[in-house]
């Protein structure tokens, strides 16, 4: 864990505030008062979102002493519910699970097709989003630290040479030799023990895959987590209150995990220079004749009530609402006539990283257990394939019974990419991608497991994704690209265009970074921060 500074335990201190009191507004002072502050009328800096690109940027421009507002539009995830467990269960999911659904919407549709993993739900500012587009969704965390609420925890660095061919414009050695570690020290990155692996119970599941794999001539490597593996430690040995071991995952961890508001944020927050204004989501962007920004802001409640709507005036903005986020505020932007200069490249360049879910069926012999781990150690590296490169996260089957399932999640390298178009009778962004696209995800995946199954004489489980089909493709838990850096930015996230207007986050990234990109995103947001503070930020 990164270090206990005395910045973070400030920031820490007013997370607990907020919720201890229910506010909505999250910095220092409040914490101090134990009152909310109203929105101001300017800030000198604001950050929309509290993602990964987001946290980053604020705790630096906090550093540096600039008075900066952070922007989110789900709510902080500090406060027990009537269970005393801030994130509810996924095998028993309640309202605190999806954001404003009325059932609940898991990436496994179903096992022997039965649909028991969802639920219905009451409509409720929930941690997990699905938003659909067609042949495509995306899942994205609501809440004061975004994605880092809901995600398996896998910190892994891209490898350099796919890195370069995905962003040759920015410098190799500067990223890994400086902003990659920067990065997965804020991040508190940690590595599983060895030794614990192998005899542990909770990841039976990974090993049994791993024999499969090496049956075929595969190889697997460990992956880097921000879950606390000596904290999973002790929950298997029972000594801790259990959640990677009590099958929380994709509705949060109420323990364990290193999210957002425990690193980043809460040290942004140490700063005294950073806020947080919950529950308000930014609709539009306006420019002033003096180059300022004008945000028109919507507040809502918990059950989805529209509160006020609301106006807030920047000289610095920082585009971190993610891959979706971000693109829709400039794609409204430019197409309603406010910022009309943005280039023809907002919008276009996005891709799924190449997700790919399958599922295999073991040997009776080959139990994967009933105690697993929801967060992922190991993964199947056949990235160096020139024909079909492949990551696949060997994933958990969390379901509190033996199931017989190896599962996997799979990044490949799909060139395809989607673009968004503008529709104004809902004044949302629409993702534009269709079923085929993703196919060479899907032949890279099969070309992959197809021997492993032959050189195990095992099948796909076709069962689990709501009809027959083995390979699910219609969704993504990595979306990138839109504003896709050194096209519709420079090479350090200015949009072009317009100045003192930046992007942080996911869609800077074109389509693909070859393994979980939280990592990327963070080291990315840290080196054009540093470039941004040197030479735009006056103080």
């Amino acid at each position: 864990m990164p270090a206990l500074t005395r910045r973070r335990f400030l920031g820490l201190a007013a997370l607990n505030t907020a919720a201890a009191f229910g506010l909505t507004s999250i910095s220092a002072a409040t914490a101090r008062a134990a009152t909310a502050a109203p929105l101001p009328d300017y800030s000198p800096a604001i950050v929309i979102g509290t993602g990964y690109g987001a946290a980053a940027t604020a705790l630096r421009l906090g550093e540096a002493g600039v008075s900066t507002l952070m922007l989110e539009m789900g709510q902080l995830w500090n406060e027990p519910g009537p269970d005393g467990k801030v994130f509810c269960q996924m095998l028993n999911p309640d309202q605190r699970s999806m954001w404003f659904k009325n059932r609940t919407q898991a990436p496994l549709a179903s096992f022997l097709w039965l649909d028991i993993a969802n639920h219905d739900i009451k409509p409720y500012a929930g941690v997990l989003d699905r938003v659909n587009f067609g042949d495509m969704s995306v899942y994205l965390g609501r809440g004061v630290g975004g994605g880092s609420l809901v995600n398996g925890a896998m910190a892994v660095t891209p490898k350099r040479s796919y890195f370069e061919e995905i962003l040759p414009r920015v410098d190799a050695d500067e990223m890994y030799g400086k902003y990659f570690p920067r990065a997965n020290t804020g991040l508190g990155m940690n590595q599983i023990d060895p030794q614990w692996f192998e005899t542990c119970k909770s990841y039976q599941f990974a090993r049994v895959s791993r024999k499969a794999a090496q049956k075929a001539g595969f190889s697997t490597t460990f992956v880097p987590s921000v879950y606390d593996f000596e904290y999973l430690k002790q929950e298997e040995a029972g000594t801790v209150p259990r959640s990677a071991l009590a099958s929380e995952v994709i509705y949060g961890n109420n323990y364990g995990k290193r999210s957002l508001d425990k690193t980043y944020l809460a040290a942004a927050l140490g700063t005294g220079h950073v806020t947080i204004q919950t529950m308000h989501e930014v609709r539009e962007i306006i420019q002033q004749p003096d180059g300022t920004y004008t945000l028109a802001v919507r507040e809502i409640d918990v059950l989805g009530n529209v509160l006020s709507t609301k106006h807030v005036s920047t000289k610095y903005l920082f585009l971190g609402a993610g891959s979706l986020g971000s693109t829709e505020l400039l794609l409204r932007a430019r197409e309603t006539g406010r910022l009309p200069a943005l280039p023809e490249a907002v919008g276009q360049g996005w891709g799924t990283n190449g997700n790919v879910m399958l599922g295999r069926a073991n040997h009776i012999w080959d139990t994967t257990g009933s105690l697993q781990s929801g967060m992922p150690a190991l993964g199947i590296d056949n990235w160096n394939d020139p024909v079909h490169p492949v990551f696949a996260e060997i994933a958990p089957v969390p379901a509190g019974l033996e199931t017989w399932v190896s599962l996997y999640l799979a990044i490949t390298k799909n060139p395809e990419r989607g673009h968004f178009t503008y529709d104004p009778v809902t004044d949302s962004a629409k993702l534009q991608w269709t079923s085929a696209q993703g196919q060479p995800s899907i032949d890279a995946a099969k070309s992959l497991f197809d021997k492993i199954n032959s050189a195990n004489t095992t099948i796909y489980r076709y069962d689990l994704f709501g009809d027959t089909r083995p390979f699910e493709n219609r969704f993504t838990y990595h979306p990138l690209g839109g504003l896709v850096l050194g096209q519709a930015t420079d090479d350090y996230g200015r949009v072009k265009g317009y100045r003192n207007l930046y992007v942080t986050d996911g869609s800077l990234i074109p389509g693909s970074t070859g393994v979980n990109p939280f990592v990327t995103i963070t080291a990315l947001a840290e080196r054009n921060i540093e470039r941004v503070l040197a030479e735009d930020v006056v103080r």
